[in-house]
């Protein structure tokens, strides 16, 4: 059985997928059998055919360069650059709790390690007028600890404090903080790192820039965020 994690952001656009890749190619460089799965992802490309790429999974599986096929990594897939709970209202295919447990399951029952991203923020809602589900719900029924992703840029504090908070009253493990767009020098964002430990008391585990192609991160301290 695998060990799981599941990845946070502030909000949408922070870099949840780019960090993923990231994270998913140190694991698979270190010769560990890693995986990518995603509950639904919206804002899709179609092929010729008509079908759906699943455009985070893909992005995620290039980068990294895992065997997983992309069939296994989301099993729902949306064409509207919305949330999953209103693509599904426009396109139909809701989201059922039940499926997404079973499909994450087949995933873990195959993999070493495998990485759970989340979409848009903490509080996504998947499902709305079937059932009411959000990402806190598919967090606790999969037993996961999170990793949170942030911008480091002004406004960070509010965002990162505001998200943990909520995260320790839903009783959601917090295991640690990336911060995305980091520019090393920056008095602003250094200070954002200190501030950011301070009003969660959870570390800083890494910092990412832009263009950066490897994760600063040893692999032990990697995987020990795993469970």
């Amino acid at each position: 059985m695998s060990k799981n994690l599941f990845v946070t952001g502030t909000g949408t656009d922070v870099g949840k997928t780019y960090v993923t890749g990231l994270i998913l190619k140190k694991l698979e460089q270190e010769g560990l059998k890693a995986a990518y799965y995603k509950a639904a992802m919206s804002g899709n490309d179609r092929r010729s055919d008509g079908s759906l790429i699943p455009g985070d999974a893909l992005h995620v599986k290039n980068v990294s360069g895992i065997a997983q096929p992309l069939e296994e990594m989301c099993p729902y897939i949306y064409e509207h650059a919305v949330s999953p709970h209103l693509a599904s209202r426009m396109e139909g295919n809701p989201v059922e709790l039940a499926h997404v447990l079973e499909t994450f399951q087949e995933v873990c029952e195959k993999y070493d390690y495998v990485t759970m991203e989340g979409s848009g923020g903490i509080l996504c809602p998947l499902c709305f007028d079937e059932a009411k589900i959000a990402l806190p719900d598919v967090i606790r029924a999969c037993g996961l600890g999170c990793l949170l992703i942030a911008d480091a840029g002004l406004g960070t504090i509010n965002d990162v404090g505001l998200t943990a908070a909520y995260m320790k009253m839903e009783q959601i493990p917090l295991k640690g903080i990336i911060l995305n767009h980091f520019q090393p020098g920056d008095a602003m964002q250094e200070d954002n790192l200190k501030m950011c430990e301070y009003v969660t008391g959870v570390k800083v585990i890494a910092c990412v820039k832009d263009g950066d192609t490897e994760l600063d991160i040893s692999v032990e301290a990697l995987e020990a965020l795993y469970e």
